[in-house]
């Protein structure tokens, strides 16, 4: 199931349980994180969408990029956020952690 994300509240919540997650158990995406919300935030606001299990928000996020769906998901087996297209299945196109530089992640956004 997935939660749209209808206002700021919304979205602030969503990021203070991913990065609240992050620190204690991804440390090595827990500063990247706050970049790629920081970049989602300044390419769309209209259309995205979290998981949401049992009334609670997971570390899965939705972008929806002009006519492409974008999926945001942590990878517990390379310790990274992946960017897949599609689904969470779909395949990866980017993949991010601490050591990636913040101008990476400015010109990824910016070729959406």
């Amino acid at each position: 199931m997935a939660t749209t994300i209808q206002n700021i509240n919304i979205l602030k919540e969503y990021l203070s349980g991913v990065l609240h997650r992050a620190n204690d158990h991804a440390q090595n995406v827990n500063e990247i994180a706050l970049a790629i919300a920081g970049g989602i935030i300044w390419r769309n606001t209209n259309n995205i969408k979290v998981m949401s299990r049992e009334g609670e928000m997971k570390n899965v996020l939705w972008l929806q990029a002009g006519n492409r769906t974008l999926c945001f998901a942590y990878n517990h087996s390379t310790g990274d956020i992946e960017v897949r297209e599609g689904s969470i299945q779909g395949t990866v196109i980017r993949s991010f952690n601490n050591t990636t530089p913040i101008a990476d992640v400015k010109v990824f956004f910016e070729e959406l």
